[in-house]
């Protein structure tokens, strides 16, 4: 189905113009839709991580930019081609494709679709921008799609249909990136077996979906660990037996994660805090000979040292994006379980704040409670 004649619509985004510089609010225009992508009206947004490390020019400086990528919202019109989508359907944006033709798709065994692959150059699928600024300026986007809009555009084959009666939008919104991606890699990527142990190196939205992922899967022991004592109640609330925090103990992580799993270590290490020390301290804690260690966290540096000879001893160390999750072959499950009740979501909103309040919402970012953050136009 597409849209009677759409216009360019002019509208509020916040936009990063420098490197490490603080958003602005400002006013651009936000083409129609080409062949195959829906324009969206935002209703919720949430700020990710990952963002903030998009703001300081992580994995490339791209600029001015309309960040984020954690968002719903509501088709405004659609361009040719578009059949499984129409206006006035409530879709999530997503960053990952699946086109169940190419290699990867056809396997089941990874989500990083060839023909609708992770966009990191801030521009859409033909190389070019849907959003505009001061006449003519171009704005790169965040991944496939600025959630940090009032109005976006991102390709069809990225968004997945979500019910709102089934699911909350603003839950559905925190699904688009970080719980997801922990969830996914507990179930997904490396799929934790009944009773084993996992450790989990940082709890915020994405540790927290990787105790919930483990748990669900039937894990003996879970192993939370994080420098805010206030996680160990959210660990404790997705499903964590113990918690460790790093700055009450003069043992090493690892050392620590031993004595809990008697001096073995653990069966599997998720990694997600993105600090470069924190990989060796992963790969240690990890059983010598089966031990698996699942790199999610990232960090503003692109590269890591490791000490090679325990992972020599038969570990094994994967990288996961999205938690290995399909747009829509698995995460109609995950949205299935959290419809059911069987996920509590609202243990991870902190607070909510309006769009108009998105830039000061940053300093929420401070506060030890702060954990996510809905972003409601």
């Amino acid at each position: 189905m597409e849209s009677s004649n759409p216009k360019v619509i002019t509208c509020k985004a916040a936009v990063a113009w420098k490197e490490g510089e603080s958003l602005k609010m400002e006013e651009i225009q936000v083409d129609p839709p080409k062949s195959s992508e829906i324009r969206i009206k935002m209703l919720f947004a949430s700020l990710c991580h990952t963002d903030i490390l998009f703001s300081n020019g992580f994995p490339v400086p791209l600029f001015p930019r309309v960040l984020g990528h954690e968002g719903v919202g509501m088709i405004e019109s659609v361009g040719e081609n578009v059949t499984k989508l129409k206006e006035g359907d409530i879709v999530m944006t997503l960053y990952l494709g699946e086109c169940n033709e190419c290699p990867n798709c056809k396997s089941g065994r990874s989500n990083l679709c060839h023909k609708y692959p992770m966009r990191l150059s801030g521009l859409m699928l033909d190389g070019t921008s849907r959003m505009s600024i001061g006449g003519g300026q171009i704005l790169y986007h965040g991944f496939s799609c600025s959630t940090w809009s009032e109005y976006a555009v991102i390709n069809a084959n990225y968004a997945v249909k979500v019910d709102p009666q089934q699911v909350p939008l603003p839950h559905t919104s925190l699904l688009c990136c970080g719980f997801t991606t922990g969830y996914g890699a507990a179930w997904r990527e490396v799929c934790v077996e009944k009773g084993s142990t996992v450790a989990v190196l940082g709890l915020g939205a994405v540790g927290l979906g990787v105790v919930e992922g483990a748990r669900s899967q039937g894990a003996g022991k879970i192993i939370g660990v994080d420098i805010n004592n206030l996680r160990r109640g959210k660990g404790e609330a997705f499903g964590t037996t113990d918690f460790i925090n790093p700055k009450e103990h003069e043992a090493s992580i690892s050392d620590m994660i031993k004595g809990i799993t008697g001096g073995l270590g653990v069966d599997y290490v998720f990694e997600c805090t993105g600090i470069p020390s924190m990989l060796n301290e992963a790969i240690e804690a990890s059983k010598m000979g089966i031990g698996t260690i699942v790199v999610i966290g990232a960090g503003n540096g692109t590269s890591r040292e490791f000490n090679l000879i325990p992972l020599m001893c038969g570990r094994t160390m994967k990288g996961s994006i999205y938690g290995g999750m399909r747009i829509h072959s698995d995460l109609p499950a995950l949205l299935h379980r959290c419809a059911n009740k069987e996920i509590q979501l609202d243990e991870l909103i902190t607070h909510q704040v309006s769009f108009t309040e998105i830039i000061q919402s940053f300093d929420l970012l401070k506060d030890p409670h702060c954990l996510k953050i809905i972003i409601k136009f």
